[in-house]
Order: structure tokens, then sequence, then C-alpha cells
């Protein structure tokens, strides 16, 4: 099964729908006993850095248990926006710590110019790198929609599975360590791209 983690800061709903449209077993949870049954675990975030990591943190059993499935037993785990930049060691949004499963840190977007936006926002096309981690679909183009203000940067490459350019840079849109993955963009806003990632997931995490 798959769970996903209802922290009060992701849009859990929408992640849970497009995982049962693609036939996966999935449910929500919010505490210890519930992620003890998990095959995969997905973290959806909305909202500022530390607010999230404050509220991650507030329950000290399940962090515990999520720490166990995903870098003792080796879980499979899914990051989704500010759940993918809460993987890596901090971010220029705040002073909390991160959780460090991934080396890097998260960037706040500074361009030369006045005419591009922030936040990005919008459709953009993914370049895959390092053979999409197993991931991101190499065989077809694949587009994903985003909203962010920041970005991450890590310090290992490797760990970098696609990328985008936007406003004349670029950078990394999804990431993976070993069991671990993450993608600024929204899959769960992505339509038939959407569809295709969380069933690709789901295969990784033996679902």
């Amino acid at each position: 099964m798959i769970v996903v983690l209802d922290l009060g800061f992701g849009n859990v709903a929408s992640v849970l729908n497009m995982l049962k449209k693609v036939g996966v077993s999935a449910c929500l949870a919010d505490n210890k006993s519930t992620l003890a049954s998990a095959n995969g675990i997905i973290l959806p975030g909305v909202g500022s850095f530390d607010t999230c990591m404050k509220l991650l943190r507030k329950d000290c059993d399940l962090l515990e248990e999520l720490e166990k499935k995903v870098l003792s037993d080796k879980i499979p785990f899914l990051g989704i926006c500010i759940g993918m930049q809460m993987l890596f060691d901090g971010s220029d949004e705040g002073n909390e710590s991160g959780l460090g499963w991934i080396p890097g840190h998260v960037n706040k977007f500074i361009f030369d110019d006045n005419k591009t936006k922030i936040p990005h926002m919008g459709w953009n096309e993914l370049n895959p790198e390092n053979n999409g981690g197993g991931l991101i679909d190499l065989q077809t183009i694949s587009r994903f929609y985003f909203v962010h203000s920041y970005y991450v940067k890590c310090t290992n490459p490797i760990n970098s599975i696609a990328g985008v350019e936007y406003g004349g840079k670029r950078f990394t849109v999804a990431v993976n360590h070993e069991n671990i993955y993450g993608v600024q963009f929204h899959p769960e806003k992505s339509h038939k791209f959407g569809l295709n990632l969380l069933k690709t997931f789901s295969k990784i995490s033996n679902v």
C-alpha cells in the first residue's frame, strides 16, 4: 500500500485521487501506526519551509517511524514540492534544518532581469538526467505543472534526475538518492503525465 502523509500542509486528497485513478492501493496517514504498513510513502507539501518542517517534527513518534521506514527499511519515498525541498539540509526560506536525506540546499530564485516572474508558475517540459532515476519517463516527452519561488541545488549532481529552464536559468526539479525521490512539480495537477509518474512510483514500491 502507498501511504500519503497528511500532516496539514499538502494537497493530499488530490494525490490520493490520482493514485486511485491508476488502480493503486493507497491511504492517508497522520500517525505512526498507519505509516508502519507502508510499502511506499508520499509526502506532498504546500507552504513555507519552516512551517512544514515544524509540523513534521511535531509528532516525534511519526518522524521516528518515517526515518526507520525510509532510512533503515529502504521503503520508497516520494516528496512533492515542499515535500522535496524538505529532503535537503536547509532553505533560504527559513531557519529550520531540513531532513538532510539528500545533500544540498534550497535557494531563492534571483534573476538579473526585471521581466522574469516569481513564482515560476505553469507548465514545463522535463529534461531527464542520470537516466531519470527510474522515475522519469525517458521514452516520451513529459510536461508538468509548477508553482514555486525556490529551487533545490544538489551537492552531488548525480542526485539530479531531471531539470528545466526558466528565465535563462537551468535548475533541478527531480531528485533521487537510493530509495528516496523528490519532485518540485505537482503530479496531482499534471494530468496524464502525473498519472504516469505516480504509476511508476507505485511499481518502484511494488504496489
